[in-house]
């Protein structure tokens, strides 16, 4: 591979926000990609992908480089150079890159691999209460897992169309895709491509959606013509879900506390043609109050610490601190306990997240079934999805049924 400067210098000035200020990293590629309409399929690839592998490995790279953050310009080079290094790449005479030690890096490499907080890269917090709460071996497994880029699934719309109309028409548009067993309305694609700009997206026959996040709608146990409140509902992914699974029959009510999601959910149903979703902003305790015991079906899709989506997001490891998934397992139950209450009597409720640690999953659900608001609740089953055994997110789900 030859090194082009422009398409480093924007590497640079990524990580320079990411690290540095804060960013989110997807935020940062999305601006980075624009930079230069004169950019390519592979020039854009190269710095998405490169950025993503150095905010993955930070702490690796960051020791072996032996540099410590904030990291001064200098100091990302440095590790720019080690990544390099690494992936076998032959490094340009560019006075940035001078001097590098490229012996002394693969022997640093060889010695850090050895210790697991460096080989994964995790802070050593996180290290601690991963391997705490899911033992030695599993933890391992894990985050070697969560350490592999996601491969990128969508969601066939079966209001729109079915799974092989679907195959076809992006065949004709130069993407190749297979279906998964066990999860029916999922694709995955063969090689990575932007499919929002595809006519099918367009034309709203799919979304993208990873696999594991697809197994909610069907956990839930929808019918059409039933009431479905969707009480986290962000963007809306889940609900243009359980809409295709309705039938577009019955009511969802789609409901956060942030209006700018809802409204990019109004957008995407829109496009979907799924017309029975009603986004509803949450702006007082007066929005629940007004459901209670009135749905058939409520799904809690719960903010959790985000560690079964780390492939995606590998910038949330570093932004992650003990003290937010503390205040996340309060915020936890106190929405388990106030949305149990739109359940309506012989309905039931999904309790959902995007971790994989029990103290945010099962041992919340436990903690719920045992108070006084969810004693008229029994849990039907759960289920948890481990990145090292799915081969997609790791989630949990519990489905709960409400007494008659």
């Amino acid at each position: 591979m030859r090194l082009h400067r422009n398409l480093v210098y924007a590497v640079i000035d990524g990580l320079n926000l990411i690290f540095n200020e804060d960013k989110y990293a997807d935020k940062v590629v999305q601006q980075l990609l624009k930079r230069d309409k004169r950019w390519g399929s592979r020039d854009r690839g190269f710095i998405a992908e490169t950025t993503y592998d150095i905010v993955r490995w930070k702490r690796l790279y960051g020791e072996i480089a032996e540099v410590k953050e904030p990291f001064s310009r200098e100091n990302l080079w440095r590790i720019f150079a080690v990544w390099a290094t690494l992936k076998g790449i032959q490094l340009p005479d560019w006075k940035q890159l001078e001097g590098t030690p490229s012996r002394r890096i693969k022997g640093r490499f060889d010695e850090l691999s050895k210790i697991r907080k460096c080989r994964e890269s995790i802070p050593d917090w996180l290290d601690d209460m991963g391997s705490k709460e899911l033992g030695e071996a599993t933890w391992e497994k894990e985050l070697k897992a969560l350490n592999q880029q996601a491969e990128v699934v969508i969601r066939v719309n079966t209001l729109k169309t079915n799974k092989k109309a679907l195959q076809a028409l992006l065949i004709d548009e130069d993407i190749a895709t297979i279906a998964i067993k066990n999860y029916p309305d999922a694709l995955q694609l063969k090689e990575r491509s932007n499919v929002f700009k595809t006519e099918a997206f367009k034309n709203g026959l799919f979304e993208v959606q990873d696999a594991s996040s697809q197994l909610i709608a069907d956990f839930l146990d929808v019918k059409p013509g039933m009431r479905i409140a969707d009480a986290c509902a962000g963007a809306g992914g889940k609900s243009l879900h359980l809409a295709a699974k309705m039938d577009n029959k019955g009511q969802i009510i789609a409901m956060d506390i942030y209006g700018f999601k809802l409204k990019e959910l109004k957008r995407r149903a829109k496009r979907n043609g799924a017309h029975n979703i009603e986004p509803r902003e949450i702006t007082s305790t007066k929005t629940i109050k007004k459901l209670h015991n009135q749905m058939d079906r409520v799904l809690i899709d719960a903010p959790c610490s985000g560690l079964g989506v780390l492939r995606r997001n590998p910038d949330a490891k570093w932004k992650l601190k003990p003290e937010f998934i503390d205040n996340i397992k309060k915020t936890q139950q106190e929405i388990l306990r106030d949305y149990s209450k739109m359940v309506k009597p012989g309905g039931k409720m999904v309790y959902a997240t995007c971790s994989i640690l029990p103290s945010e999953n099962q041992d919340q659900v436990k903690a719920f079934l045992q108070s006084e608001n969810g004693k008229d609740f029994g849990l039907v089953k759960d289920k948890k999805v481990l990145a090292s055994t799915s081969g997609f997110d790791g989630f949990y789900m519990a489905l709960l049924a409400k007494k008659q």
